[in-house]
């Protein structure tokens, strides 16, 4: 680590891990237990505490503050654990907690994130790879969001709610039940608005691809049979398309959650 990268009012625990390449601008603050990986960039009065890793070529802006103890009262000090992955970009206000006793103790966050100014990732929480919080997005305790969902601005996400894989939550959406793989949810109390097709077409989904996803949502939300009956309906008929076995997967698994359904079905 080069002398010149490191503002000299800065904070930083002997203690701390620094590899090659981190730059630490004025008044942030890095505590022991704190590892920053090669090329992480802290802005000025940034605070990085508690057991946190920052990946390789992070850049967090300032005000943020990383790796703070859990908000929840059944906390009691023990192991609690931050994790954020390569190339992942925190903006100005952001606040990530560690994890508790009853979530492993880790808070996990994926890799090429972004996470907007007065974003919040509570305690527990598992994010994936290329997921973005747009501003003043909120995650309660225990939330799971796969890669490439996206969080509209002033959204907020119930505790221990799934967001899956290229979901998409509206802006100053209330989320109480899970969001399925490729889902649109909108509204006050959230409710499912259709597919991503715009974030489908960005990351570069067929026209066949979206067509058999369209189809497999049709039938999944009818109004014909039992929940049950349409999954095993959906999942012979898509057998082959991976796309649509990840919503049939998703929704199988066991959760204390219900899903987020068409407003007509609410």
């Amino acid at each position: 680590m080069t002398e010149m990268l490191v503002h000299s009012s800065a904070a930083i625990d002997p203690r701390a891990t620094l590899e090659e390449g981190v730059e630490i601008g004025p008044f942030a603050v890095i505590g022991p237990n704190v590892t920053l990986r090669k090329n992480v960039k802290v802005h000025a009065h940034v605070v990085i505490t508690g057991a946190t890793e920052i990946g390789e070529g992070c850049e967090i802006h300032p005000f943020a503050v990383l790796g703070g103890p859990p908000q929840d009262v059944k906390y009691q000090g023990e192991r609690s654990e931050l994790f954020v992955g390569a190339h992942t970009i925190v903006r100005e206000h952001v606040t990530m907690n560690g994890g508790t006793a009853g979530g492993g103790h880790v808070t996990r966050v994926g890799s090429h994130c972004l996470f907007l100014t007065g974003s919040h990732v509570a305690h527990d929480c598992q994010i994936g790879d290329h997921v973005f919080l747009i501003n003043n997005a909120t995650l309660a305790g225990h939330v799971t969001v796969e890669d490439y969902a996206i969080l509209g601005g002033l959204s907020a996400v119930h505790q221990w709610v799934r967001v899956g894989a290229h979901g998409f939550v509206g802006g100053m959406s209330g989320v109480e039940a899970d969001v399925i793989p490729f889902g649109m949810v909108l509204g006050n109390r959230a409710a499912l608005a259709g597919l991503n097709i715009v974030g489908l077409k960005r990351h570069g989904f067929e026209r066949d691809q979206i067509h058999s996803l369209r189809k497999a949502y049709r039938l999944l939300f009818s109004a014909e049979g039992t929940l049950s009956e349409r999954l095993d309906d959906v999942e012979k008929m898509f057998a082959d398309d991976p796309a649509v076995q990840r919503i049939v997967s998703f929704m199988r698994a066991k959760t204390d959650r219900s899903f987020c359904v068409p407003r007509a079905q609410a």
